[in-house]
């Protein structure tokens, strides 16, 4: 039984035992999240151990304020850090890095921030102003403080995924970004710490977001408009779904594909269940 990881409230902390795993020879994994954890997150340590079993794990866990605008839910946003450490305990991670908001920003938040450009304010950027500049701001932060050689990103948050993948090309980050698979449900509904808001008749509800990238995929050969319509027919035809933005963008660019395209794309759905918003996305070829 993998021991429990050891909890880290400081930048010095967590700076010495990352010296102290580096100094015995071990290669550094960094797992950011915001806690709440599900199998998801865990995903992203068994995946670092199954590649490298003498991997130091880091896991952060800290509620970036930065990320989150006015109305949106930083409050209730759930902290359950003892639960969470259980989780981890099961896969094998060695650190909890879990600072608090004056810990990262001391001087009561960052003058100096990453800008995520123009992609960043499309889609959720456009729906969320200023979330991709607070979320590469904090990913910056955290690469710096633990140094890692490999930090892991989930593909459901995929136009975080591509930014911070850009981040760290354009700025020269030492480290290699690992893409980690969508971890969904039995039923196809893809994990996320906010489907605990979700009552049971707004979960079921929330299964048309799955079930309108399986209709997307399936008119990948009919080109982008198809796949763009039958997203929003099975969107529309849930009335427990208020849709917010459906788009299939070239992976490469992040940007629409145009009539015509023909290669990889990510399908792009955002939609607010009840009080709780949702995204999704599925990655095919069209053409």
């Amino acid at each position: 039984m993998p021991s429990a990881p050891v909890v880290l409230e400081t930048i010095a902390a967590v700076r010495g035992a990352v010296a102290a795993a580096r100094a015995a020879g071990r290669t550094i994994a960094l797992v950011p999240t915001m806690g709440a954890l599900h199998d998801g997150h865990l995903a992203h340590v068994t995946r670092v151990r199954a590649a490298d079993p003498g991997a130091f794990v880091v896991v952060s866990v800290f509620v970036n304020p930065l990320q989150f605008g006015a109305g949106e839910d930083f409050e209730r946003y759930p902290r359950t850090l003892d639960d969470d450490a259980a989780k981890l305990a099961t896969v094998g991670a060695d650190a909890i890095f879990a600072p608090s908001v004056a810990e990262m920003y001391p001087d009561g938040g960052a003058l100096v921030r990453v800008s995520a450009g123009a992609v960043g304010g499309t889609f959720e950027g456009a729906a969320r102003p200023g979330h991709f500049d607070g979320a590469l701001t904090v990913v910056a932060k955290l690469l710096h403080i633990v140094g890692p050689d490999v930090a892991t990103f989930g593909r459901k948050d995929a136009q975080q995924l591509w930014l911070v993948s850009r981040m760290v090309r354009d700025l020269d980050f030492p480290v290699r970004i690992e893409e980690i698979e969508i971890v969904r449900e039995p039923d196809g509904l893809a994990m996320s710490s906010r489907n605990r808001y979700l009552s049971t008749t707004e979960r079921a509800a929330a299964l048309a977001l799955s079930r309108s990238l399986a209709a997307a995929e399936a008119q990948a050969g009919a080109g982008a408009g198809a796949v763009l319509a039958a997203t929003q027919a099975v969107l529309a035809a849930e009335p427990g779904v208020e849709p917010g933005y459906v788009a299939v963008v070239d992976a490469s660019t992040f940007t629409p594909a145009p009539e015509g395209f023909r290669g990889p794309v990510i399908a792009l759905v955002a939609a607010r269940v009840g009080a709780t918003r949702l995204i999704d996305n599925a990655r095919f070829r069209l053409g």
